[in-house]
């Protein structure tokens, strides 16, 4: 997985990488609105969605101490990171900004 996973983060359009957990109520609302985003920013970035549960290590390499953790990448430098539910908007921006 981190090879591919660096071969994504490598990636001229910004990714928006979403660290979540199957069991965890908020991912499942960030997962709703990453839906709506996608839809705004089309083929201007990816989005990309990482078990924790299923990758700890890549979790861990990128500081993820809780769920939903979202990061943005581009060109392999990660550009933005937080945690918590983020609105439509807000993450639309970001990736028009990095794009």
């Amino acid at each position: 997985m981190s090879q591919k996973f660096q071969e994504i983060i490598d990636s001229e359009r910004p990714v928006l990488i979403d660290f979540f957990a199957t069991w965890c109520q908020p991912c499942k609302v960030q997962s709703s609105v990453l839906n709506t985003v996608k839809q705004n920013v089309c083929e201007g970035a990816r989005i990309i969605k990482v078990d924790v549960d299923q990758y700890p290590a890549l979790a861990a390499q990128y500081g993820v101490r809780g769920v939903p953790t979202l990061a943005i990448f581009k060109k392999g430098e990660m550009l933005w990171k937080e945690s918590g539910v983020h609105d439509v908007n807000t993450l639309t921006q970001l990736l028009q900004q990095y794009a």
